[in-house]
C-alpha cells in the first residue's frame, strides 16, 4: 500500500510538472535552456519515478543505487541511442554514475527521443527486473502513463549545454510552489490543462479510468444513501418520529439523490466525449504514424541518392587527378621540344652565316 501510494504521488506530480512546463515553454516561445525553472523541476522529479524502487548493488567502494544502469539498455535495446551513450562516456567532468544518468536524460530530451527510448525500456520489463523492485514505478502501470505523458515534451525544443554544469554534485529538491496553483486538481476533477500536445492515446485512457473511478463513487455513494434512507425510515417505526421531520428527511434525501443523480449523468456524458476524443486521437495518431514511415522512406532514398552522388563525386575526382598528370606530362614535352627547336634554330643561323661566308668566298674566288 506504501509503495502504490508513493507511486501515485509520483505520478500526480509528473502530470503536474509536464503541465506547467508545456504551458510555460509555449508562453515563452522560444528554445529553453538549463537555467529554466520548470524544466529543472521536470528533471528533478523524473529523477524521483526513475529511483522509485532501485535496487541497491553492493559494489567494493560501498552501496551504489543509481538509476543510470537501467538507461544503460537502451543503448543495446535501441541502437540509435549509441550517439547519446557514446557523448556522455565522453564528457569528462562527469565522475559519478549519477551524473552520467542526468546528462544521458539532457540529451535525450534535446533529441526529443526521450518517451520513446523509455519506452523501449517498458517493453522489456524482465531486463527491467535486474534493476528494480517489483512494486517500482517502472514495472507498474503507473510508468507507462508517465511515458506517454512525456510524448508532450516533443512540442518544445531545448538547448542544454552540459559542459560546465556540476551534474554530480547536484541535488534534486522539488520546488511545491511552482504547483501550488494545481492543488484543486487532486480533489477529483480531470486535469483538463494537460491537453492533446501530451501523448493523446496513454492521456485518454488515464482520463477514462478516473472517469470510472469517480461514477463508482458516486454509485457507492448513492447506494450508502439509499442505506442511510433505509435506516432512517426503520428509526422512523422505531421511535415514531413524526411525518413532518421525515417528509423533511425525505425531501432532503430526493434533493441530494437528485444532484448526485445530475453529477452522475454529467460524468457519463463526459466520459463519452472522452471515448470520441480517444478515437479521434488514435486516428490522428495513425495518420502520424503513416506519416513517419513515409519520411523513413524518404529519408533512405535521400541517403542512398547522395551515396551514388559521393560515388560519382569520388570518381570524378580521379578522372581529373589523371587529366592533371596527362597535362602535365605534355607541359614537359612542350618544354623540351622549344627546347631542342631553340637549339635547331641556333644551328640554322650558325649554318646561314657559313653558308653566307661560304658565298662571300666563293664571289672572290670567281673575282
Amino acid at each position: 500500500y506504501h509503495a502504490m501510494e508513493e507511486r501515485a504521488n509520483l505520478m500526480n506530480m509528473m502530470k503536474l510538472s509536464i503541465k506547467i512546463l508545456i504551458q510555460s515553454a509555449l508562453s515563452l516561445g522560444r528554445t529553453l535552456d538549463s537555467d529554466f525553472p520548470p524544466l529543472q523541476q521536470f528533471f528533478v522529479v523524473l529523477e524521483h519515478c526513475l529511483k522509485h524502487g532501485l535496487k541497491v548493488k553492493k559494489t567494493f567502494i560501498g552501496q551504489n543505487k543509481s538509476f543510470f544502469g537501467p538507461l544503460e539498455l537502451v543503448e543495446k535495446l535501441c541502437p540509435e541511442a549509441s550517439d547519446i551513450a557514446t557523448s556522455v562516456k565522453n564528457l569528462p567532468e562527469l565522475k559519478t554514475a549519477v551524473g552520467r544518468g542526468r546528462a544521458w536524460l539532457y540529451l535525450a530530451l534535446m533529441q526529443k527521443k526521450l518517451a520513446d527510448y523509455l519506452k523501449v525500456l517498458l517493453d522489456h520489463k524482465h531486463l527491467l527486473s535486474e534493476f528494480y523492485e517489483p512494486d517500482a514505478l517502472m514495472m507498474e502501470e503507473e510508468g507507462a502513463v508517465i511515458v506517454g505523458l512525456l510524448v508532450g515534451l516533443n512540442v518544445i525544443d531545448a538547448n542544454l549545454c552540459l559542459k560546465g554544469e556540476d551534474l554530480d554534485s547536484q541535488v534534486g529538491v522539488i520546488d511545491f510552489s511552482l504547483y501550488l496553483k494545481e492543488t484543486q486538481d487532486s480533489d477529483g476533477k480531470q486535469d483538463g490543462g494537460i491537453t492533446a500536445v501530451l501523448d493523446q492515446k496513454h492521456y485518454v485512457e488515464e482520463l477514462n479510468r478516473h472517469l470510472s473511478c469517480t461514477v463508482a463513487d458516486l454509485q457507492n455513494k448513492i447506494d450508502c444513501l439509499e442505506k442511510t434512507n433505509s435506516k432512517l425510515q426503520e428509526e422512523v417505526c422505531v421511535w415514531s418520529v413524526t411525518k413532518e421531520d421525515t417528509k423533511v428527511e425525505l425531501d432532503t434525501y430526493k434533493q441530494s439523490r437528485q444532484g448526485l443523480d445530475e453529477m452522475y449523468s454529467d460524468v457519463w456524458k463526459q466520459l463519452k466525449e472522452e471515448k470520441k476524443i480517444r478515437l479521434e486521437l488514435e486516428k490522428e495518431l495513425e495518420l502520424q504514424i503513416g506519416m513517419k514511415t513515409e519520411m523513413e522512406i524518404a529519408m533512405k532514398l535521400l541517403e542512398k541518392d547522395t551515396h551514388e552522388k559521393q560515388d560519382t563525386l569520388v570518381a570524378l575526382r580521379q578522372q581529373l587527378e589523371e587529366v592533371k598528370a596527362i597535362n602535365l606530362q605534355m607541359f614537359h614535352k612542350s618544354q623540351n621540344a622549344e627546347c631542342s627547336l631553340q637549339q635547331k634554330t641556333e644551328a640554322i643561323s650558325s649554318f646561314e652565316g657559313k653558308t653566307n661566308e661560304m658565298m662571300s668566298s666563293m664571289k672572290q674566288m670567281e673575282e
